[in-house]
């Protein structure tokens, strides 16, 4: 074609073997699997190559130009800013141009396009939100999924997005997986089409020899925890990249878990006479321009697992590897998608060991041992697995096809999508049966995690749109300071006049219709912070502060939040083996505005109260967990009064209500016939009496304080267990007559019936009758009224024991009668005196 620019000399990396075998794969079906280790150019060559930007020349010489190849628009999308603008670089420097020519790229807040762009480059989350506005994606030819074997969330998202849009929308739309690792089986099925699995391409690595060193630390280190990192383990790791550079010559690129852990290592290393570079998604685009181009001295690169296959970064022949990996985790604490440090996998650190072998012989420096490298995973946790779902429920509910049935490379765990459709059916986002509702549509375009779009969008409303938008970025991009002010850390920001966060202000400011309140700035923090997290709102409780969640959180020492009553906390940590969260960012809040968001309650708080030692009847006003005020309640509902009776009973016990003595005899009677006569006989055991208080009726019902159970006869209330078919005084008498005419009370205390009586007065007696069934045992006393015998058997008695008793106590006793036949004496109580009537 007349005018059209030559396409350049392809660049002499890997890539350019497979890219005839991938075109025509892309020519066949439409689809293809590309499996490419890093650094072989799968990122830049294959995009310019699939737009026909580039010769893709075959392995003959040949020219390879497919059908309408010269119009294809590519849209390529990487799971990282950073990668994004450095992949669109790339290209357009191939080209000769700059980006936003040929070659653009679109990320959250900044956009490099052209009427004459052929390869755009975004990150996933700007495709999702393409494709949930059109799922068509008019413009667009063909997708290029890149770095699909790190099992990013969105990524997987997009993936079975575009495959039911090719299926149902767009069935000339293209798709190309791009992986680093060897994981095509599972790709090369998810987007197969009738014809069988998609096709896969491969293309060889560099194949440069790697010196491999093993250095773990020698002292014993604390593992990480959460985002912390043992400050001696990263004075190790900068300890390293000093041997490293004395041993080996080239560029050092260092593998750290984040930015934090970056700039700490960076000013440990300032003594090098190296220049230092750090890359991670927080620097400005212009230093990460200047860490990408080699200069005229040596070069320590300080990177997260961004380097390790979505970006090659020139010169490097040695690899620096701290080993660890920050990964997806569901942060409770925060109520936001959160970050934890692991162990890299062993998959993830040989990615990071090719980036020393790419442009010639290398060495590898490990901080970890041998032996711990073989326990280590294989391959990372997809995100899916562990991370926060809310997001992907909210934008699978606005595609609107069931979660169960998406062409995911892996299924999401249904606890935690069904904690996140709890959470945005508290936000309005889905309806009853899961569908995205229209606020739910309205959020999910804000680019924010639901939580956050919500305090957007409904903060915008209260305290006009910029400053919404302001607090929002500042949550969402989490470019908090020190200390945990963080409406400080907002002024601050305003004043440094950071540029991501600024233009994040921007991009958000225009998702919001605009409106305009006069509110200050305490009140507008507060006000999208609460909106965000309402169940974090909190009151002070004695020495900390109460979470509308019921949670506790306590403050630095120092703090400026201290004197507050309520806080809006917008991030909180906590410890092991702390009870209560530290407080790591908030601002205070009015009390009347902490009711409004979080939402009040009025509760009617009947329960026994173990001081008072009765029944507290109150109305409280409850924010959440929080007991905001309370006052007396004058009527309270009987059943929460009987509820708190019946505790206040289990509390003090059965003996708060009146028991005499023949109340007693009558439980002791009751519990001896339900043990030995059978069920038709109530259980009277302190466990089943506390069971239910229906016994207790018709006193109970009209009970409503201590002192009505005091009033309470126990007695009667017993005799209302007594079956009716059945005579307690027949079953278990009070008394009992002998056959000599001699009469005594039963005793039930032991759970056995016992009679005590003066020996003398079983006389004439032949035997020990029975109750229930049960042998009576009889207790013989002397005329002192202390014990002589215990026996059930009176007539073995009399023959045997009674000989050695008469014998004793006719020396210690003379005046009483003791026979030579007691079987046939009359009972008596008198002495031998009265007896002759002397």
């Amino acid at each position: 074609m007349v005018g059209m620019p030559q396409p350049p000399a392809l660049p002499d990396l890997p890539i350019r073997e497979s890219l005839p075998a991938l075109l025509d794969a892309v020519a066949r079906t439409g689809t293809a699997v590309l499996a490419a280790p890093p650094g072989t150019g799968k990122t830049t060559l294959a995009p310019l190559a699939l737009a026909g930007l580039i010769d893709a020349g075959a392995a003959d010489g040949s020219r390879y130009v497919t059908r309408d190849m010269s119009q294809r628009r590519v849209l390529v999308a990487e799971p990282r800013r950073l990668a994004t603008r450095a992949a669109a670089a790339r290209m357009a420097a191939i080209l000769g141009e700059k980006p936003g020519e040929r070659v653009g790229f679109q990320i959250r807040g900044e956009t490099r396009r052209s009427a004459a762009t052929r390869v755009e480059v975004v990150t996933t989350g700007v495709l999702l939100n393409r494709l949930l506005a059109d799922p068509e994606l008019p413009g667009v030819d063909l997708v290029v999924l890149d770095e699909c074997h790190e099992r990013h969330l969105e990524t997987d998202t997009a993936c079975a997005f575009l495959i039911e849009s090719r299926q149902v929308l767009r069935p000339d739309l293209g798709l190309v997986a791009a992986s680093a690792t060897a994981d095509v089986a599972l790709w090369t099925g998810l987007l197969a089409a009738d014809a069988g699995p998609a096709p896969a391409v491969a293309s060889e690595p560099m194949r440069h020899p790697v010196a491999m060193h093993w250095v773990p630390p020698r002292e014993r280190l604390d593992p990480p925890d959460g985002l912390r990192v043992d400050p001696r383990f990263l004075g190790h790791v900068s300890h390293i990249v000093d041997r490293a550079l004395d041993a080996d010559d080239g560029d050092v690129l260092v593998f750290l878990p984040g930015a934090a852990e970056i700039r700490r290592v960076a000013d440990q290393l300032r003594h090098l006479d190296a220049d230092i570079y750090q890359l991670h998604g927080s620097v400005s685009p212009a230093e990460q321009d200047r860490a990408m181009r080699a200069g005229d001295r040596r070069r320590v690169v300080l990177a997260t697992a961004i380097a390790e296959s979505s970006l090659t970064v020139p010169g490097v022949r040695i690899v620096v590897d701290a080993g660890l990996a920050r990964r997806p985790v569901v942060d409770h604490a925060r109520g936001l998608p959160g970050l934890t440090t692991t162990p890299a996998s062993r998959a993830a650190a040989d990615q990071r060991a090719g980036r020393a072998g790419r442009e010639g012989p290398g060495a590898v420096w490990r901080c970890w041992s041998e032996a711990e490298h073989l326990r280590r995973a294989a391959q990372p946790v997809p995100d899916v697995a562990a991370a926060d779902l809310t997001a992907f429920r909210l934008q699978a509910a606005c595609w609107g096809t069931p979660v169960a049935e998406l062409a995911l490379p892996g299924p999401p765990p249904a606890g935690a999508v069904e904690a996140a459709e709890a959470t945005l059916q508290a936000l309005g986002a889905i309806d009853d049966d899961g569908a995205a509702t229209d606020r739910g549509r309205v959020l999910a375009r804000a680019g924010l995690h639901p939580r956050l779009a919500r305090a957007l969008v409904d903060g915008a409303a209260r305290v006009g749109s910029v400053k919404a938008a302001e607090v929002a970025a500042l949550l969402g991009l989490d470019k908090r300071g020190r200390g945990d002010d963080l409406l400080a850390q907002w002024r601050q920001l305003r004043a440094s006049r950071d540029r991501q966060w600024e233009r994040e202000v921007k991009r958000l400011s225009r998702t919001v219709p605009a409106t305009d309140r006069h509110v200050g700035d305490d009140e507008a923090a507060a006000t999208v912070v609460a909106l965000a997290f309402p169940e974090r709102i909190a009151k002070r409780s004695g020495g900390q502060w109460l979470t509308v969640g019921g949670t506790g959180a306590v403050c630095a020492e120092g703090s400026p939040l201290a004197g507050s009553e309520w806080l809006a906390i917008a991030d909180a940590s906590r410890n092991p083996g702390r009870a209560a969260a530290q407080v790591r960012a908030g601002v205070p809040i009015d009390g009347g505005l902490a009711r409004e968001i979080a939402g009040e309650r009025r509760e009617e708080r009947v329960a026994w109260d173990r001081e008072r030692r009765d029944v507290a009847a109150r109305s409280v006003r409850m924010v959440g967990a929080i007991e905001d005020a309370s006052e007396p309640l004058r009527d309270p509902d009987p059943a929460l009064v009987g509820a708190a009776l019946l505790d206040g009973l289990r509390e003090e016990g059965l003996d708060v209500l009146k028991w005499t003595d023949a109340a007693r005899r009558t439980r002791e009677r009751m519990a001896f016939c339900h043990r030995e006569i059978g069920d038709q006989w109530p259980d009277v055991s302190d466990a089943a009496l506390l069971a239910s208080p229906d016994w207790l009726e018709p006193w109970w019902s009209r009970a409503r304080r201590r002192r009505d159970l005091e009033r309470i006869e126990a007695g009667a209330a017993l005799r209302n267990l007594v079956p009716w078919s059945e005579d307690l005084e027949r079953t278990a008498p009070v008394r009992l007559r002998l056959d000599n005419g001699s009469e005594t009370a039963v005793d039930y205390a032991t759970g056995w019936p016992v009679v005590s009586m003066k020996l003398q007065l079983f006389f004439g007696a032949a035997a020990i009758p029975r109750i229930g069934g049960v042998q009576v045992r009889a207790h013989l006393l002397d005329p002192a009224g202390r014990p002589l015998a215990v026996t059930s058997d009176l007539a073995s008695f009399w023959q045997g024991s009674y000989l050695q008793v008469r014998k004793e106590m006719r020396g210690r006793y003379p005046k009483h009668p003791w026979p030579e036949d007691p079987a046939s004496a009359a009972p008596t109580a008198w002495t031998n005196r009265r007896l002759r009537g002397g």
